[in-house]
């Protein structure tokens, strides 16, 4: 246990929160795999060239990232007051969500089943320096 008053333990546990600019979605209808071919592509980039590679990227991941790209770079500029010039994708993740289960009907009477995945997908972002 840690030792001190409760408003000291919330006061260091704060001090260490990561304080760069991110957004999250969570539950979305796309497995994790299929999620890390888009964010793969746009880790390390700036947000400019991030978004001309979702922009153009015929996978139905890349038009989640994208929105989810759009709003972190306006967490960024309105939160953090950042220029848009000087981020680049610190970090992007997939995360697996929970799984819907589904039957399929299948000859004889069997039932195979389907599984329907998701994830929570986050991107972080970070100045130049």
């Amino acid at each position: 246990m840690a030792k001190g008053h409760r408003s000291q333990i919330k006061r260091e546990r704060n001090a260490n929160k990561d304080t760069r600019p991110s957004a999250k979605l969570s539950y979305a209808r796309v497995s994790v795999t299929k999620a890390c071919f888009v964010l793969d592509a746009i880790r390390g980039k700036d947000v400019d060239t991030a978004l001309a590679i979702v922009t153009y990227n015929p996978r139905y991941a890349s038009s989640l990232v994208k929105k989810l790209l759009e709003s972190a770079v306006a967490n960024a500029e309105n939160n953090n007051g950042l220029k848009r010039e000087n981020l680049y994708v610190a970090e992007c993740y997939a995360t697996s969500g929970p799984i819907m289960k589904r039957i399929q009907p299948r000859a004889q009477g069997r039932a195979y089943r389907i599984l329907k995945r998701m994830s929570h997908i986050t991107v972080v972002l970070d100045e130049k320096k």
